[in-house]
């Protein structure tokens, strides 16, 4: 073995194969070790009914070491698991989510993995009171508890969370893909409204689809997109809310859209309508684009937007309430203009990938503690 290999840390990252939000951190940030070369990475998925093999094959085709566990079961995800620690003999274990934290942290304690972090990717994740007695314990054994914003971190320590332990890392975005700015002027891009989003219990399209059927009574003129999958059901009940209010000619449901920064950039205005967050990369890829962007006033996302200055915010759950701030921006394009400026801004300065993968490669080379077994 050589001694580059001895004395580079290894860290696994472990997170949902359902291809979240989290799922896309995690392969971010083992792309950024990979090229940066700081240390060895290893990608482990929980199996789920999307992670099909064409998606792991991209992933490997990037270049990560991507393997897959069994997702039926916890105990099956656990001993998986904990079988490639013995076999790889990271020095790092890094859990990415609920409920993946949970028994990633287990599989690791059980490998005598040196060192365990926690990242909490939301502020409102599903604890039954087992799961946070579980969490709890598991916190006495891990080294650090990541929050992926102030607010998420804030929301562990209310839970419990040792203090001490608690640090907030922001999500960021590849500024490559935004860095030259929109390729047309404002007035160029379309009056309409677009919302990025997966169809769940955690976002909100329904409000959002209340607030163009206000537009439309008051003669509004504009059309909203809303893009993305996720549950069938929830889709299927947005689109039946739509149709009933006769929106059908105002709404279109775009589905997956794989280039989102160029869509966005066809926009003038864009929506996060939702009940809770962690840190929006929807949001974040929105302001990058320079678009004016309005979001529920709700966790995540106000530490993302300044009211007034980079975004407006709205009251969760008030339809009325975000019509009249899509109607305003419309009515005054050079305020619209100058949000989207002052947005994109403040995404370079703060929530960019090379901001996020040098806090975290900062939080885990403090943490590295080589593994005796592989020594």
């Amino acid at each position: 073995m050589q001694k580059d290999s001895l004395t580079k840390p290894r860290v696994v990252h472990f997170v949902t194969g359902g291809f979240s939000g989290a799922t896309q951190v995690a392969v971010d940030l083992c792309l950024a070790a990979n090229a940066s070369q700081a240390m060895s990475v290893k990608l482990v998925l929980r199996k789920k009914r999307s992670t099909a093999a064409i998606k792991i094959k991209a992933l490997q085709d990037q270049g990560l070491d991507v393997e897959v566990v069994p997702g039926w079961s916890h105990f099956a995800t656990i001993l998986a698991l904990k079988r490639i620690c013995q076999k790889w003999q990271p020095d790092i274990l890094v859990a990415h989510g609920f409920s993946e934290h949970i028994w990633g942290r287990m599989a690791g304690l059980w490998a005598q993995v040196p060192a365990l972090v926690h990242v909490e990717h939301n502020s409102r994740e599903r604890y039954t009171a087992w799961r946070l007695k579980l969490s709890l314990w598991l916190a006495s054994k891990t080294d650090a508890l990541v929050g992926v914003s102030e607010g998420v971190k804030s929301r562990l320590i209310e839970l419990g969370f040792p203090k001490d332990k608690c640090t907030a890392i922001s999500n960021g975005v590849d500024w490559s893909k935004f860095q030259q700015g929109p390729s047309r002027a404002w007035s160029q891009r379309l009056p309409h409204v677009i919302m990025a989003s997966r169809f769940a219990k955690q976002k909100d399209q329904p409000t959002l689809i209340q607030a163009m059927r206000i537009l439309k009574a008051q003669q509004v003129q504009t059309r909203l997109s809303i893009a993305g999958l996720g549950k069938n059901r929830l889709l299927q009940q947005s689109q039946k809310i739509s149709a009933n209010w006769g929106l059908t000619q105002h709404i279109d449901f775009l589905g997956h859209v794989g280039n989102m920064s160029e869509l966005l950039a066809k926009h003038q205005i864009f929506v996060l309508s939702t009940h809770y967050e962690g840190m929006p990369l929807a949001l974040i890829e929105a302001m990058a684009s320079g678009c004016a962007c309005i979001g529920t006033d709700v966790v995540g996302v106000r530490e993302v937007i300044a009211h007034g200055v980079t975004g407006l915010l709205v009251p969760e759950n008030d339809a009325q309430a975000m019509a009249d701030a899509i109607a305003m921006l419309l009515k005054d394009p050079e305020k619209a203009e100058n949000l989207g400026i002052a947005a994109r801004a403040a995404v370079k300065q703060n929530f960019t990938l090379q901001v996020m993968n040098d806090n975290y490669t900062r939080l885990l080379l403090q943490l590295y503690r080589p593994n005796k077994a592989r020594t």
